[in-house]
């Protein structure tokens, strides 16, 4: 069983992912921002990092940029709503900084499992 961590600030995101991955057969974590997500790691580290990128505390591009630096092998996902530039240019930053696969939301769950699902058999 897979190990992986959701970070977002919305609630309702991070439980509608919980769920989805839980029912995928995946242990489940969550962190609200980038500061718990790395703390997460460091304690009890995990295999794939889904992260929000638009957060309080610490946002997701400082995360993947830390994460990659201290943690080369975990495997990451970055999700975006947009802010002020909008999803893609998030997103395209967060590919250069070491995501893995990267998801504009909305996004549908099954084609997020199947992400994951590739990116654990690797």
């Amino acid at each position: 069983m897979s190990r992986i961590l959701i970070v977002d600030d919305e609630p309702h995101v991070r439980n509608m992912l919980e769920r989805v991955l839980r029912k995928a057969d995946h242990d489940v974590e969550t962190a609200e921002n980038g500061k718990e997500a790395l703390h997460v790691q460091k304690e009890r580290p995990v295999d794939l990092i889904v992260t929000d990128i638009i957060m309080p505390e610490k946002e997701g591009l400082e995360t993947i940029t830390e994460l990659r630096k201290s943690f080369p092998a975990v495997k990451i996902i970055a999700i975006s709503g947009g802010g002020r530039i909008g999803p893609a240019q998030y997103l395209k930053m967060a590919a250069i900084l070491g995501a893995d696969r990267t998801f504009s939301k909305p996004f549908n769950p099954s084609e997020l499992i199947a992400a994951v699902g590739e990116l654990l058999a690797h």
